[in-house]
């Protein structure tokens, strides 16, 4: 091994900066895409790296949980040791005919922020509340202030169900029940907008970014949900319904809801075939429709 990445002792580990559990992922997904770390090869364990760095445990197991995020390790866990993915020089690739659909809280981050990199970044979603997007957003957020990426422009547009609807769901097993879903809905549908717009507005102030952000109200529950990127990207999952029971004013209420954040996404890119860039552009077609006729105002208030 590199005399540069051996390990370390206790004593040496105190007498050097610690690094961050972003700077450990850093260098090991810079091994993984060099060919240091080969695919289908086991890593180190997660003591040897914690030596090796100067780090405590938990660190690296937050490094890991990152590749494991971008597809380039398997088998993160605490016990045996991560394995380099079997083909992490194709595993960024989420769009095109042969990509398998992943989970929202996988797929969404790492796109949204390779969007980003974009000198106009336009980015259109349609979904329940935005809390995925939220999520999504804030990768590409800590990477504008550390000076990563500087987007001159950034447009958003969000197209969410209308407060003044009866939602299809979350809704009540019981259709006697009180109004109480809804209202935890609306608290965090606006909750969730607010935070997206206060976080992309400041890049305005912060880094002289050139920012709008606009919401509008659906006259009903979108069944599925969609995110479209800089014009040559969509994102497309269905919202699944479970029944369920969850705690709501200290009592127990039986709904049937959705899981958004763990709702398979299907990724479509335009350019990598007929399929897919008929998807992205009808989608384009379908979104911008939808924006510009039978949505209206949406306030991020009670």
């Amino acid at each position: 091994m590199d005399p540069k990445h051996a390990s370390v002792n206790g004593r040496e580990r105190s007498q050097r900066p610690q690094k961050t559990h972003r700077e450990v992922a850093d260098e090991l997904r810079a091994r993984i895409r060099s060919g240091r770390l080969r695919a289908g090869q086991r890593m180190p364990t997660q003591a040897k790296l914690a030596d090796e760095f100067g780090v405590e445990r938990g660190a690296v197991r937050q490094a890991l949980r990152i590749l494991q995020s971008e597809h380039l390790l398997t088998n993160v866990s605490k016990g045996a040791p991560a394995t380099v993915a079997p083909d992490p020089g194709l595993t960024g690739a989420l769009t095109g005919p042969a990509a398998l659909p992943m989970p929202t809280t996988v797929a969404l981050a790492p796109r949204i922020a390779a969007a980003f990199a974009a000198p106009h970044v336009e980015i259109d979603a349609l979904c329940l509340t935005s809390v995925s997007l939220t999520l999504a957003i804030g990768e590409p957020l800590r990477r504008i202030h550390a000076g990563q990426l500087k987007p001159a422009k950034v447009d958003v547009r969000v197209l969410l169900p209308s407060r003044d609807i009866d939602l299809a769901f979350p809704t009540p097993v019981d259709p006697s029940a009180d109004g109480r879903l809804q209202r935890r809905w609306l608290a965090q549908r606006n909750a969730q907008g607010q935070v997206l717009k206060h976080n992309l507005l400041a890049l305005r102030s912060t880094h002289g970014i050139d920012v709008r952000v606009a919401f509008r109200a659906l006259p009903f529950t979108p069944p599925v949900k969609l995110y479209l990127l800089n014009g040559t990207e969509a994102l497309f999952a269905y919202y699944t319904l479970t029944r369920r029971e969850a705690e709501i004013d200290q009592e127990h209420l039986e709904m049937y809801d959705a899981e958004g954040t763990q709702s398979m996404l299907f990724a479509f890119e335009q350019g990598t075939g007929l399929r897919d860039t008929t998807f992205v552009e009808q989608s384009h077609l379908w979104f911008n429709a939808l924006w510009e006729t039978i949505s209206s105002e949406l306030l991020l208030t009670g």
